[in-house]
């Protein structure tokens, strides 16, 4: 019989540092999701999922554009949303549960079918393949279990 080990907060919550600490987790997990993403690359005929926002924004095709371009976007996008993911976590602890991988899925799931389409970002979810559905979810659930697990790091050295 395994007993779970409640972990307390020490620390104060503050905004700031979860904002703070979120903000380093995403950078982090970018760099994680970009090494998985060399392993489990998309197949020749799926859109690079990056590109689509971009492209709605600001009318250019970055898909064709230098990836320096593309790639600065990828990184303001998913760092804000370790940032927001920080500031919720901090208040609300239940967020980081199973460390990470509910966040992101859900940034998965709202990126590519839910949030962006909605906003006409990106367009209306098309019919994937379990290949592709497997590698965005993989993909999006280390970047949840790297950015919390920063997070949780990085937010003890702010305590």
């Amino acid at each position: 019989m395994s007993k779970s080990i409640v972990r307390k907060q020490a620390y104060a919550k503050s905004l700031a540092k979860g904002i703070l600490a979120g903000l380093v987790g995403g950078l982090v997990a970018i760099a994680a999701k970009a090494v998985a993403e060399k392993f489990y690359p998309p197949l020749h005929d799926e859109p690079d999922p990056r590109a689509l926002p971009a492209k709605a924004l600001t009318g250019e095709d970055l898909a064709v554009a230098p990836e320096p371009a593309l790639k600065k976007y990828h990184w303001c996008v998913d760092a804000l949303a370790g940032a927001a993911y920080g500031a919720v976590a901090e208040f609300y602890p239940a967020a980081a549960a199973k460390d990470g991988a509910g966040f992101g899925v859900t940034l998965a799931s709202l990126k590519q079918d839910g949030a962006l389409p909605a906003l006409g970002l990106a367009p209306a979810p098309v019919p994937k393949t379990t290949r592709m559905r497997a590698r965005e979810m993989t993909t999006h659930v280390i970047f949840g279990v790297v950015t919390e697990s920063v997070r949780r790091v990085v937010r003890r050295l702010l305590a």
